[in-house]
């Protein structure tokens, strides 16, 4: 099964276009107006969200488009992460979950199977229209609960947030640098204790529509968080597939030991706002403490 998301991406008109990019521009210099602070490595700076967290400035202003322009359905499933969480991992279980007996992990990356909606699909002056895609459309954001678009909530879609334990998100970067600019709540799509809060209350009031799950479990018992995760999504494994090994062999292919080592994922490259990335960067050892 070939990614769905392209095909939202049909060329537009010349009025669509030019409407479009007039969005977008409007907003690029209202962000501009935004508070902003620097990353801890300094590689660009962060602009602060009306809604009180930090990201790229470009981050943002997808950020507004999606709330603005994109209509969650009943059936959707979004996914939730804050960044170095465990994303490409969730992203891929829960894909084949979906998808029982699609060999699509070895032709297509996770970021290709499973697109970021703010830095790969509502970016570069784009407002696709996502109403093409089949049901269930499997969506996925860094975006703080308090952002999304309204009909999030009030649709009911399905929504699986994942976090991890923040004392390894560090690793890329300078330890002290990170942790001071962390502890003072700038960080990417943070403040993180905000952004897993905000989820985390979601999740105790309305337990039926968004699931709360963390990497350490899920590295603990994955396939028993697969087997919850797939029955939460409405696709559970029947006893037969059970007694197959249906869901082991997915919890086999989607370790990261596993992905590492396909083509598509050593030398294969994903696109994301306005740089191209060898994928490879995305698999770590994906054991608690990596």
């Amino acid at each position: 099964m070939a990614p769905s998301f392209p095909l939202s991406f049909a060329p537009q008109s010349a009025d669509e276009a030019a409407a479009h990019k007039e969005i977008y521009d409007q907003l690029r210099q209202t962000v501009e107006t935004f508070p902003t602070a620097p990353n801890s490595s300094n590689s660009f700076t962060y602009s602060r969200h009306p809604d009180g967290w930090y990201t790229f400035p470009e981050g943002v202003v997808s950020a507004m488009v999606i709330k603005s322009h994109l209509t969650a359905r009943t059936t959707d499933i979004f996914m939730v992460t804050f960044p170095k969480s465990g994303t490409t991992w969730l992203k891929t279980l829960l894909h084949s979950a979906l998808h029982r007996g699609a060999n699509d992990l070895a032709a297509h990356s996770p970021h290709q199977l499973v697109p970021f909606l703010e830095t790969q699909v509502f970016i570069k002056d784009r407002i696709p229209d996502l109403s093409s895609l089949p049901a269930p459309r499997l969506l996925m954001t860094h975006i703080p609960s308090q952002s999304l678009p309204d009909s999030v909530a009030d649709s009911g879609c399905k929504v699986v947030y994942l976090c991890r334990d923040p004392n390894r998100k560090f690793r890329p970067w300078d330890i002290n640098e990170a942790h001071r600019h962390f502890c003072d709540g700038v960080s990417l799509f943070g403040p993180y204790w905000e952004h897993v809060l905000g989820y985390w209350r979601w999740h105790t009031k309305r337990p039926s529509q968004v699931l709360f799950l963390t990497y350490e479990e899920l590295t603990t018992d994955t396939l028993g968080q697969l087997r919850h995760l797939a029955e939460f999504v409405g696709c559970p494994f029947m006893v037969e597939e059970q007694e197959l090994g249906v869901d082991r062999k997915i919890v086999e292919a989607c370790a990261m030991e596993s992905l590492s080592r396909l083509e598509v994922n050593q030398s294969g490259t994903t696109d994301m706002v306005d740089k191209t990335y060898v994928n490879n960067i995305f698999f770590r050892r994906g054991v608690v403490g990596d």
